[in-house]
């Protein structure tokens, strides 16, 4: 890129991404998509934050809707990660697509994440009742769906 090419750059790019959050008693599900990038983390690592709220004691980041992730993007999943931990919340990661799968393992963040292949596999299974195989309707989501 060039002095002339930046001069014509646009001063702000839209974040193409977005996050829902589905709060249940003792745990919350955000759902992550699009890109995970640094015009979207700002926005993100705020949003994910507020979901570490009073009476969570785990955070569940859906990564199925995640089509691409920078280091900015890995930033903020470690930091929430961080302040969760602070909290006694534990987080784990659901479903990231095979090219979020392989950042994670070629970064070693894999070692340092519960990381489940499916949104129900990282669903805390009820004493007395089996889990089942459904994901929570999206129609609990408590926070409408919102680009970032």
């Amino acid at each position: 890129m060039t002095a002339l090419d930046a001069a014509r750059a646009p001063d702000y790019v839209q974040a193409e991404a977005s996050l829902s959050v589905l709060s249940r008693p003792g745990f919350t599900i955000a759902r992550l998509k699009g890109d995970l990038d640094i015009a979207s983390t700002p926005e993100l690592r705020e949003r994910l934050l507020s979901a570490l709220g009073p009476g969570v004691r785990l955070l569940i980041i859906d990564l199925s809707g995640v089509s691409f992730c920078d280091v900015s993007g890995l930033a903020v999943l470690i930091g929430t990660q961080r302040r969760a931990r602070g909290l006694r919340i534990t987080v784990r990661l659901a479903a990231p697509r095979p090219q979020m799968a392989k950042l994670l393992r070629v970064t070693g963040l894999e070692s340092h994440f519960t990381i489940c292949a499916t949104l129900d596999d990282a669903l805390p299974v009820q004493r007395g009742r089996p889990q089942t195989a459904t994901s929570p309707p999206a129609a609990e989501v408590h926070a409408v769906t919102q680009g970032i």
